[in-house]
């Protein structure tokens, strides 16, 4: 322990310099003060109302070092429950940390409007709860009902957020603790008091989500530092910050602060973790903890739990009897069922045995029971989704085909209605209903969101006709099946051609790929598969607020919306993974209840779906090459 005069000395120095944060020492390390202290964080973010367990497919060993795909459950809220309870009985001082994004994903959120999660939430019974910026989606009432959910079981988790300020017309404005938003929450563990704060991603909440018009989101740094110097200077000195503003955001953020020990993240879906992921076909960011310093060089442990409730993470902090982090170690467990199948034949017991042993010695996936108790609570509203499904949410007036390539030598067979559409005159030369009509959603629920431009989707990201007639809600989450999420992209208009013309070039190149061919809401081509790559796209233009076009400007920069794969650069879309850092900005909102929503607002009480006019299809003409 540092001796008294030293403190003192510091003290004065720190004075002498200017700086106003107080040190360490003057919040209370005296002799006979706080030992050395160990803290386990388990924690959680980004779940996005995903409470069923998913099919994952992971490279395992199945005997002879062999490597081969496999098929197992991953994630699930009832194993999360389930990890985390074993996960604390292995520790004697554990703090537990959900780091927001609970809201919007899954028909769970749709059905029940948070309660679903809240109850499974209670479940763990976390320590505190940081508000993201989807929950924000549904305006601030949204943000009051979820507490109102999460208050209703003896738990009360805190929910936080420093950088948050309720208007004078939002329903938050005026609540009172425990039912209103909390800079921090001081935690006593061990005989050691424990300082959360939570921070909300200020930009994308306000422009990218629904927060009443008059609340305000604050400067991150800022309201961090503030919230640290008020808990330090009551003698709190072991500080966290659970955070949803992304995972490279956070570390920025550290090294502009003074005083913070770990930061728990969110936003930027992040898998952390070991090298040895990559073995089973996953891709880390970053390491689990990443080790940074803050602006007078203390060390800061960071961590983030991947996402939809894949990943648990597990960290252990150590503070010395000056209450410095002296080390930080932990596990993201990539949380697993028990049954495994190569495609849909389950593996023999020699097999099953082998990529058990492989699974151990990897130290990072965990074969977890789900909890009965969070199975129970789910059940109802498992049984509601399943009936939800049947739900008619429009009315097809004709049939909207299914087409990846126009013209009538490429993918005329894949339509499940026949020639009804193979022989479609206006598919022929324009492409695939249902894919514009998936891409003018995407362009309306990025209007709301963030004034969207533009949109671009693959054609082979559609998977189905919806013949003539109702359209329920599991059709469309047949017609879009994949787990992918709404990006925003700011992109100039030449990253934008370029990305088509890569599109396109996997369309007319030696893969002969017809689904990545590209759908555009708002923007419009010719197209010729004659000339080479780079001048295939010619006539660009884009729709203006009247609905008149106006040519595309190569020099501007567009907001564009798209699906997380073709932002990650899938589908031969590969200069778009190239638009990184403040010009990505993950929406998050899951592209299936994407087209829900545009769905809900079609005018009319039933809903009635039609082809759009042929002037709204992005390939207004196109030439093949065969």
């Amino acid at each position: 322990m540092r001796q008294p005069a030293l403190a003192v000395v510091f003290v004065l120095i720190l004075a002498l310099a200017g700086c106003g944060t107080p040190s360490r020492e003057a919040a209370g390390h005296r002799p006979g003060g706080p030992q050395p202290f160990e803290l386990t964080v388990l924690h959680i973010n980004d779940h996005h109302s995903h409470l069923d367990p998913e099919p994952a497919t992971l490279q395992l060993a199945t005997g002879d070092g062999r490597r081969e795909p496999v098929t197992v459950e991953r994630g699930g809220f009832a194993r999360v429950v389930g990890a985390i309870r074993d996960l604390e009985k292995e520790s004697s001082h554990v703090v537990k940390i959900h780091s927001g994004d609970a809201s919007t994903g899954d028909l769970y959120y749709t059905l029940t409007e948070g309660r679903a999660d809240a109850e499974l939430m209670n479940a763990v019974c976390f320590d505190a709860f940081t508000l993201g910026n989807h929950e924000f989606d549904n305006t601030d009432a949204g943000i009051k009902r979820l507490i109102g959910f999460l208050h209703e079981d003896k738990c009360k988790t805190p929910v936080l957020s420093a950088n948050v300020r309720f208007g004078a017309s939002s329903p938050m404005h005026g609540t009172v603790p425990p039912e209103t938003v909390l800079p921090s929450v001081v935690l006593e563990r061990g005989g050691q008091k424990i300082g959360i704060i939570g921070l909300t991603v200020a930009g994308k909440s306000k422009n990218s989500s629904q927060p009443d018009p008059d609340t305000v989101l604050l400067d991150e740094a800022t309201m961090a530092q503030a919230e640290i110097d008020r808990l330090r200077s009551q003698g709190i000195d072991k500080i966290i910050l659970s955070t949803h503003i992304g995972y490279r955001a956070d570390q920025a953020l550290v090294r502009e602060l003074s005083g913070v020990d770990v930061v728990i993240g969110g936003d930027s879906h992040s898998l952390l973790g070991p090298d040895n992921l990559k073995e089973y076909g996953m891709t880390p960011e970053g390491p689990y903890p990443t080790r940074s310093t803050d602006r007078d060089g203390k060390p800061v442990c960071i961590g983030q739990a991947w996402q939809y409730g894949y990943v648990v993470g597990e960290m252990r902090v150590r503070f010395d009897a000056a209450g410095e982090v002296s080390d930080c170690t932990g596990t993201p467990w990539v949380l697993l069922g028990d049954r495994f199948s190569r495609g849909d034949q389950p593996l023999n017991a020699a097999e099953t045995a082998a990529v058990r042993a492989d699974i151990d010695a990897g130290k990072v996936l965990r074969i977890t029971a789900p909890d009965p108790q969070a199975e129970a609570i789910l059940a109802p509203y498992a049984k509601q989704k399943e009936a939800m499904g049947a739900t008619v949410v429009a009315t097809a007036t004709d049939n909207l085909c299914l087409r990846r390539v126009p013209g009538n030598q490429r993918d005329t067979s894949r339509s499940s209605l026949g020639d009804a559409c193979n022989a479609n005159e206006r598919v022929n030369a324009h492409g695939g209903d249902i894919q514009q009509i998936v891409a003018e959603a995407f362009l309306q629920q990025g209007k709301a969101f963030f004034g969207a431009d533009l949109s671009i989707q693959n054609g082979g990201g559609v998977r189905i006709d919806l013949p003539k007639g109702p359209v329920t809600i599991k059709d469309v989450y047949t017609v879009l099946p994949f787990k992918n999420t709404l990006v925003q992209l700011n992109a100039t208009g030449a990253e934008v051609k370029a990305a088509l013309e890569d599109a396109v070039e996997g369309v007319a190149g030696p893969a002969g790929n017809t689904g990545c061919y590209p759908y555009t809401g708002g923007l419009r081509w010719r197209l010729d598969l004659t000339k080479p790559k780079g001048a295939r796209l010619s006539h660009l233009e884009i729709r203006a607020a009247d609905g008149s076009y106006r040519p595309f400007d190569l020099n501007a920069t567009y907001k564009v919306v798209t699906i997380s794969f073709l932002a990650d650069g899938g589908d031969s879309f590969a200069s778009l993974k190239n638009i990184t850092g403040e010009r990505r900005v993950e929406v998050g909102l899951d592209y299936a209840e994407a087209f829900l929503k545009y769905l809900e607002k079609l005018p009319g009480e039933h809903k009635v779906l039609r082809p759009l006019p042929v002037r709204e299809y992005s390939t207004q003409r196109f030439v093949d090459s065969l």
